[in-house]
């Protein structure tokens, strides 16, 4: 058996139901990106019953604010953000059909049922990792809110962009889970 499992964009309710937490995936195809404020412009319009600039379904949301790309370089460093603070959105962007999320750090027990009922996937990318994963990102291109700079939605063509099963579909926590691991020990 691989010690990876490799996933293409969009993903299916299988995708995500196969996976369990501590997996360590390799994502290929296009992945969305997106923080705080595009967060709160996104919820807005599904508020107002409006058209989102992007189709959610089937895809996933890179918590991140990538640094500006140097002359010959696709994207800039590319590190995740601290997650939390899409917590208040996350669930209405489930709703409508978002497989998984990208991020650092642990997500409210909230969040964690509404990524059972939705059959969503947190995934943990490597803080402090933000220069090589940026070399699996073969594309970018912004896509809504440029006026947000380093925080609007950009499209980003990824391969075999390196992550781990933080929450599944089960609502297991790998966070947790690891913590009574290591008390055991």
């Amino acid at each position: 058996m691989p010690d990876h499992i490799t996933l293409t964009t969009p993903l299916s309710d299988q995708d995500v139901e196969n996976l369990k937490i501590g997996d360590k995936v390799l994502l290929n195809g296009i992945i969305y990106t997106g923080r705080d404020a595009a967060h709160k412009r996104l919820i807005d319009l599904i508020n107002q019953g409006k058209e989102l600039p992007i189709d959610i379904k089937g895809q996933i949301i890179y918590y991140v604010g990538p640094a500006p790309a140097k002359p010959g370089q696709v994207i800039g460093s590319a590190g995740p953000t601290t997650s939390y603070r899409m917590d208040p959105y996350a669930p209405s962007l489930m709703k409508l059909g978002m497989k998984g999320m990208i991020g650092k750090g642990n997500r409210a027990p909230e969040i964690v049922e509404a990524m059972k009922k939705y059959k969503t996937v947190y995934f943990g990318a490597t803080g402090g990792a933000g220069a090589l994963i940026a070399k699996t990102i073969k594309k970018s291109e912004i896509v809504a809110y440029e006026d947000l700079g380093p925080e609007a939605i950009r499209r980003l063509e990824v391969e075999n962009f390196p992550v781990v099963v933080v929450n599944d579909t089960l609502g297991g926590d790998l966070y947790v889970e690891g913590a009574r691991k290591y008390r055991k020990e």
